[in-house]
């Protein structure tokens, strides 16, 4: 048996005869935590050089330019004063306009002029006055970092770092780095030029009577859309940086004389307490920031509309923008504004009510009808008139399985032709919804393998799952509905009693930045705030009083001077 084992060990178990010279850590990890500090502080500086050549040494190691393609170093002779120093530019070929760099950076440093040849007095006056006919003058001395940034650059944006973390990341952002020999300062000047796509309507969330803008994936350019529509300076923009590795530069925005100071305060917590690598959508921020990351609710509410996003600004919210995603995100939010589309907004309130009632129907539709269909066919036939019921049974009668079984097939089939539909390619897309709403259904229902009250059953509530303006509220529906079928299917109108009971519990213990998630109606607040159904827009004077605002009130009592001039 021994040699059978030895056998069958040599034939399946591989063997190395490869020996490896390696040693095992020591046990003083201090001594070796502090080694490893000072090798570290020497090959990875802090603070730049004021020798160029050491430098260029540290940024072509820490940027691999052996092998990386698209790291640029332009090596030159900078003039100043009839005096030659030698510098170079860095910057990522692809994400800078050359045409920038040759026209205000290398020229005017490189090519000799009146800027760089002026060889008068080595001190330059910064202030003078008159007093006492006595003219008192404060010069100062020649400094070449203030020469270059004040008379050789001229580019409307340029900084000056002292630090590599900083050089670094403004490389990594697409701006050119200069360096100049004697001085331990580089200047950041800004000459991106990267592809980016322009600005289009919004695909996702369209209106017929609105704006027709949408968000784009680069971050400054989103913040300039919400300026251009909040004309204010109480617009407060901040920059954070997220993710050890990717540093992605995120926006939050609030308004400074309405938004909450401990909920902007609550908002940059969270984002400064994040200890990852990388970040590269808002959809993955909004899972790391939201309260409860284990409920399928969104919590959060995502827009790529601008004028939406500027209209909860001024409502007090705030809102975080995130660099190389189309989608912003505003907190904190309750359930009503899951179901509120930015077309409310541009109608009269009569018209943008009927809309939210529908939208409340299809909501109670999407998630119990076949819950219902399936306690009422199984425990509560006597409420179904005699004709119905006839036309039901008879219609069941070919069908071999049970009605459980009937249901959930037909809900996994929409499911997987509706994610069929958003993976094959755009021109086949409605082909395949065709085929499978039309030609798979009759044929089911002719081969007997389910009924046809099913398919209308099934054909209504994908229809109204539609009509649920937030793409993640949808989703949830769609996953709470196969709860309420098997709640359903077990002890009837019951079950789905008992489900409705707990998902209200659910919903009563989310909050969303502290706010309650079924505001204003648990707990209830102010009906003047913000509900589901709008009042008349001379009659919204107050903002939601759940955000508790430094500005309670949006306008006027009497908003409408020119119809009631002398009320007060």
């Amino acid at each position: 048996m021994n040699k059978i084992f030895s056998n069958l060990k040599k034939l399946f178990y591989p063997t190395n005869n490869h020996k490896y010279e390696f040693s095992l850590p020591d046990n003083d990890t201090k001594t070796n935590e502090i080694v490893n500090d000072e090798i570290n502080s020497k090959n990875d500086p802090k603070n730049i050089f004021p020798v160029l050549n050491i430098n260029m040494d540290f940024l072509k190691t820490k940027y691999n330019l052996l092998i990386n393609s698209d790291i640029s170093v332009r090596e030159f002779i900078l003039n100043a004063r009839n005096k030659q120093y030698n510098a170079f530019l860095i910057y990522i070929d692809g994400m800078v306009d050359t045409n920038i760099i040759n026209d205000f950076v290398l020229e005017p440093l490189m090519l000799r002029n009146r800027a760089n040849t002026y060889s008068g007095d080595e001190t330059r006056i910064v202030s003078e006055a008159v007093s006492n006919n006595i003219t008192i003058r404060r010069v100062r001395k020649f400094d070449l970092v203030d020469y270059i940034y004040n008379s050789l650059v001229p580019q409307n944006s340029v900084k000056k770092h002292t630090a590599f973390k900083d050089v670094i990341s403004d490389i990594n952002m697409g701006n050119c780095l200069l360096f100049v020999d004697t001085i331990a300062t580089a200047f950041s000047i800004d000459a991106k030029g990267f592809k980016q796509r322009s600005i289009e309507s919004p695909k996702n969330e369209t209106v017929i009577r609105g704006s027709q803008e949408a968000f784009t994936e680069v971050i400054r350019t989103n913040t300039s859309m919400i300026r251009r529509l909040i004309n204010n300076e109480n617009l407060v923009i901040e920059n954070i940086s997220l993710g050890k590795i990717s540093q992605t530069k995120c926006a939050v925005c609030y308004m400074k004389d309405i938004a909450n100071d401990d909920l902007v305060a609550e908002v940059k917590y969270r984002l400064n307490n994040l200890d990852i690598d990388s970040i590269t959508a808002s959809s993955q921020l909004e899972q790391l920031i939201e309260d409860n990351s284990k409920s399928s609710l969104p919590q959060i509410l995502s827009t790529e509309r601008p004028d939406k996003a500027a209209n909860y600004l001024l409502a007090g919210r705030v809102v975080i923008i995130v660099n190389g995603s189309p989608y912003v995100l505003i907190m904190p939010c309750v359930f009503v504004d899951f179901l509120s589309s930015p077309e409310d907004a541009n109608l009269k309130y009569q018209y943008a009510n009927l809309l939210k009632l529908v939208r409340a129907i299809a909501l109670f539709i999407t998630l119990l009808l076949p819950g219902l269909y399936v306690a009422i066919t199984n425990f509560h036939q006597e409420i179904i008139p005699t004709e119905l019921l006839f036309a039901i049974v008879a219609s069941r009668e070919s069908v071999p399985f049970p009605i459980i079984v009937e249901i959930i097939a037909m809900e996994i089939s929409f499911e997987l032709i509706r994610e069929a539909s958003l993976r094959v390619p755009s021109p086949i897309g409605t082909t395949i919804g065709i085929i499978g709403a039309l030609i798979l259904g009759q044929a089911a229902v002719e081969a007997s393998i389910v009924s046809p009250i099913l398919i209308i059953i099934i054909a209504i509530t994908g229809i109204t799952s539609f009509a649920i303006p937030d793409f993640y509220l949808s989703f949830h529906l769609r996953i709470a509905r196969f709860a309420y079928i098997i709640a359903g299917f077990l002890i009837g109108f019951l079950g789905i009693g008992i489900a409705l009971f707990i998902h209200l519990i659910i919903l009563c213990s989310l909050k969303s930045f502290g706010v309650s998630y079924l505001s204003p109606y648990i707990p209830k607040t102010a009906k003047n705030g913000k509900a589901y159904f709008l009042p008349p827009l001379w009659n919204r004077e107050k903002r939601s009083d759940f955000l508790n605002t430094k500005r309670p009130y949006s306008q006027h009592r009497i908003s409408m001077k020119w119809k009631y001039p002398k009320e007060d």
